[in-house]
């Protein structure tokens, strides 16, 4: 039997799946209604998290941050079957991971942290992505468990806290996508195209499939061979700057991104590629 505390978007939907499996799974939520809402699903909801885990063997969490995981673990304690393994797909920091870890371990639980980049309707799919590190027994002992609920299943190896931090890495981008996007509807707001023909635009050209040839070339430190010069790439910049200017349109990004193109021209690296800007971060 498995318990589940933390019933949001997210966690909702993982419960549902487990239910669809046939699995039998109590729910907690500090939202009460959240968790008593899956009753109509199959799951049992109790008010308080020392109830909802009594008797399970498995206890998933998706909480809001480390403090709040630490909060609720420590007052579900009291009802933890002997040898109750904790899996949590909170996104937390990377000492929090470790710290906790090492916390059940030495009171006799096992606590696995276990990180997605799934939404809501991969965790009720069963698709997207896990990511996991730390002691490879209890993650051979577990993968199982964890395939079930997800599309992959990532290991990245022995490192407490690794999975933590690729999570962080991972949410930057994405952060910084969305960014990214925000800036390129608000330059095509001040060039009067609408959104639709920036929709079109990206469903004919996906520039994500360029970004594992980017991330290497990155990597490889080797900006001597530009297929676009930081001096043109700059000028492009600049032209999108004026024009959001014209319009009165703030762009988020790119005038970051652009004190970087100036920092780096000023250096002398004005005919190197333009992702020079990342030399520092390597």
């Amino acid at each position: 039997m498995k318990a589940y505390l933390g019933t949001g978007l997210l966690g909702a939907n993982f419960v549902k799946a487990m239910l669809r499996r046939g699995e039998e799974v109590q729910v907690w939520n500090r939202t009460a209604s959240k968790a008593q809402a899956l009753e109509a699903d199959g799951a049992k909801a109790f008010e308080s998290p020392s109830e909802a885990v009594k008797g399970a063997d498995i206890i998933h969490l998706t909480l809001k941050d480390d403090a709040t995981v630490n909060e609720v673990l420590a007052a579900a304690s009291t009802g933890f079957s002997p040898a109750a393994v904790i899996i949590d797909h909170t996104t937390t920091s990377v000492a929090g991971a470790i710290e906790r870890t090492a916390f059940w371990k030495d009171k006799g639980f096992c606590y696995l942290h276990a990180p997605v980049f799934m939404g809501p309707p991969n965790a009720l799919e069963g698709s997207g992505s896990m990511l996991v590190s730390g002691d490879q027994a209890v993650i051979a002992q577990l993968g199982p468990e964890l395939e079930k609920m997800t599309g992959k299943l990532i290991n990245f190896g022995p490192e407490e806290g690794k999975a933590a931090g690729i999570k962080l890495v991972g949410n930057l981008f994405l952060i910084s996508l969305t960014a990214g996007l925000a800036d390129a509807l608000g330059l095509a707001k001040a060039l009067g195209i609408d959104a639709t023909d920036v929709a079109s635009l990206f469903g004919s050209w996906n520039p994500g499939a360029g970004v594992p040839a980017r991330f290497d070339k990155i990597r490889a430190g080797d900006f001597s061979k530009p297929s676009w010069e930081l001096d043109m790439a700059r000028k492009d910049a600049g032209l999108m700057m004026e024009a959001a200017e014209k319009s009165g349109v703030n762009l988020t990004v790119l005038p970051a991104v652009v004190s970087q193109m100036d920092n780096w021209i000023a250096k002398g690296h004005g005919a190197d590629d333009w992702s020079v800007i990342a030399k520092d971060n390597l």
